[in-house]
């Protein structure tokens, strides 16, 4: 038996996704040309691009396509911090943390959610700011309140950037109180290779990648069309889905891996994504859970994928406070159709793996 629990990665296709995929295959034309071709694909596009401003309560001409959600962080980031400093939280993803190397940090309170009195203090201080803010951690679940984020971000004059990419993908969400919010294809059941900038208003956008004056000119190069409408159908699919029954899977694994003397972090969180749950077992490196857990048939990860391969630690455990701790967890994310029976294949072999560390074979 092989179970893929690693959704936070790259979410398994969903068959809605697919259905879109081999349509947009089967248009041949570019949508940027006038012909009867170009036209057909280019209604391809403007449909997928609907039922994602349908997906967030906005107009059409508020989403920007891109290639993932790293390119539209990035386009944020490029497009809203001309002139204002940057705030972002200790737990962002790499693909903020490295497009703003000069920004400051707002530290989070050890549940993992961002402390909105530091954040406050850093908004009086100094002038305009872009604020980044994730609205669900990938590595631990850990969703942060943002009502209460955009309402001090508004007293202050602050724009605010959210990196949705996991939250989206799983939640219904509106724009109210945001600047942008950058969603990806391939982390709710898409192909890899598209995601999008969706904007709180039609405004412009000065592109990093002027090419062709594709997206009105805020993002050139053609549109990889089957991951456009892949995206777009699966993005409806998950938000639609009642996730109640997996949040109640991942309570299970949670009970049984904690009777093994494992901890599970954000537990003290307001709340947390329904497929996701991040695993201390002390004494054991999560490098060595990871390789136990994989030989039995399990596939988690150690955290981020985007980040595979490194030894360092995880700066987002760092961040939570959890020091030398943070090089002994896993990640555990629920795919979309998981089943009770696969839940019980992982708990029985968590719990080999947790006995061999106690009896010390395994360091």
């Amino acid at each position: 038996m092989n179970l893929y629990f690693d959704a936070n990665a790259t979410e398994k296709p969903r068959p809605q996704a697919r259905e879109a995929m081999l349509e947009a295959t089967t248009f041949i034309g570019n949508p940027a040309s006038i012909h009867k071709a170009g036209r057909e694909a280019r209604r391809l596009l403007e449909r997928a691009r609907t039922l994602l401003a349908e997906s967030f309560d906005v107009i059409e001409d508020q989403v920007v396509f891109t290639s993932g959600g790293t390119e539209a962080n990035a386009l944020a980031l490029h497009a809203f911090s001309h002139d204002r400093r940057i705030l972002m939280t200790a737990t962002e993803h790499d693909s903020v943390r490295k497009a703003a190397r000069a920004a400051s940090v707002i530290p989070v309170m050890p549940s993992g959610e961002v402390s909105l009195e530091d954040l406050e203090t850093m908004l009086r201080k100094g002038g305009p700011a872009l604020v980044c803010v994730m609205a669900a951690n990938n590595e631990t679940g850990v969703i942060n309140p943002l009502p209460e984020i955009a309402a001090l971000c508004q007293t202050h004059g602050a724009y605010l950037h959210v990196d949705a990419v996991q939250y989206a993908a799983r939640h219904a969400m509106t724009l109210r109180g945001l600047t942008s919010v950058a969603i990806s294809g391939h982390k709710a059941g898409g192909l890899k290779g598209a995601g999008a900038l969706v904007l709180s208003s039609d405004m412009p956008v000065k592109a990093m990648m002027p090419g062709g004056g594709q997206e009105r000119g805020r993002r050139g190069g053609t549109p990889a069309l089957p991951g456009i409408a892949s995206m777009a159908a699966a993005l409806r699919v998950g938000q639609k889905q009642d996730w109640s029954q997996i949040a109640a899977w991942r309570d299970e694994i949670e009970r049984v891996v904690q009777s093994c003397g494992a901890l599970v972090v954000g537990e003290a969180a307001a709340a947390r994504l329904a497929n996701t749950s991040c695993l201390i077992l002390p004494e054991m490196s999560g490098q060595a859970q990871l390789i136990a857990l994989d030989l039995a048939g399990c596939c988690v990860s150690t955290g981020s994928a985007c980040s595979s391969g490194k030894v360092t630690r995880s700066h987002v455990l760092e961040a939570m406070g959890l020091g030398h701790l943070a090089g002994h967890a896993i990640r555990v994310s629920l795919p979309w159709d998981v089943t009770k029976e696969d839940v019980a294949h992982f708990c029985t072999a968590y719990r080999q793996m947790a006995s061999t560390r106690k009896k010390g074979v395994t360091a």
